[in-house]
């Protein structure tokens, strides 16, 4: 084998149970059945004289959250979206992105100013399933690295 580092250490493979979503407070929101953040960025092109390539350079960038939340209860963030429809001053929220490692590390991301983006699910029913909603967010601060993740490697 060429290349002794491509499987990694397996036991270190972090599955959905090692997630977790939390609020500003660290209280854990223990309905959100996934999260997904993601970044997006947007180079500026550019190509110069004498040069048939076309080259880019770091411009604009953008952050999204996404989380999918298992309806089982009336929540104080769906309280908030209601409210802000009613009187028209939008929500603004913090978040807090968990992976527990093997080792009791953990990684854990901030993320700063999430407002309402897209489409969110007010009610989304489907016979035979559980009931979802589906909540987009634009995240209006860079996210901050709070802890990083460890490999012991014994």
């Amino acid at each position: 084998m060429r290349n002794t580092q491509a499987a990694g250490d397996a036991r270190h493979g972090r599955t959905g149970k090692d997630g977790a979503f939390y609020n500003k407070d660290g209280v854990l929101l223990a309905t959100v059945e996934s999260f997904t953040s993601n970044v997006t960025f947007n180079n500026a092109k550019y190509s110069v004289l004498g040069d048939a390539q076309e080259h880019e350079t770091a411009n604009t960038y953008s952050v999204n959250l996404t989380m999918s939340q298992v309806v089982v209860e009336d929540d104080a963030f769906f309280i908030e979206l209601m409210e802000a429809l009613d009187t028209q001053v939008m929500p603004s929220w913090n978040f807090q992105g968990s992976l527990l490692g093997r080792d009791g590390s953990e990684e854990r991301v901030a993320y700063y100013e999430c407002v309402p983006s897209g489409q969110i699910d007010i009610q989304n029913v489907s016979v035979g399933d559980v009931i979802k909603r589906n909540w987009n967010f634009f995240v209006n601060r860079a996210p901050k690295l709070t802890d990083l993740l460890s490999v012991s490697r014994g």
